[in-house]
């Protein structure tokens, strides 16, 4: 399956590189775009679970790493709840 990794800005600029295993990625983000916290993990939950799902019906079982992927943005996201305004920016996305 074709990989993507993608590397978001976080509401106090620091970066993290992350991991799709599969291209869905892109039809929830696009490079450039900032979206409101709770858009962005909305659009991340549903895109890796769609990869990890995509993986399960090539190989016969899920993406492990799709759903590690998740679980450190959702780990990271907390951090930010209290500010309303927050955004996270996708900086890259990389075939």
């Amino acid at each position: 399956m074709p990989e993507v990794r993608f590397t978001v800005r976080w509401p106090d600029d620091s970066v993290s590189d992350c991991y799709s295993p599969s291209t869905v990625i892109h039809d929830y983000l696009q490079a450039g775009a900032s979206y409101p916290l709770d858009d962005f993990m909305t659009r991340s939950r549903t895109a890796l679970h769609l990869a990890s799902e995509r993986v399960r019906l090539k190989y016969g079982y899920a993406c492990s790493s799709a759903m590690d992927q998740l679980l450190r943005l959702e780990a990271r996201a907390v951090s930010y709840q209290a500010h309303s305004a927050a955004t996270v920016t996708i900086v890259a996305l990389q075939p």
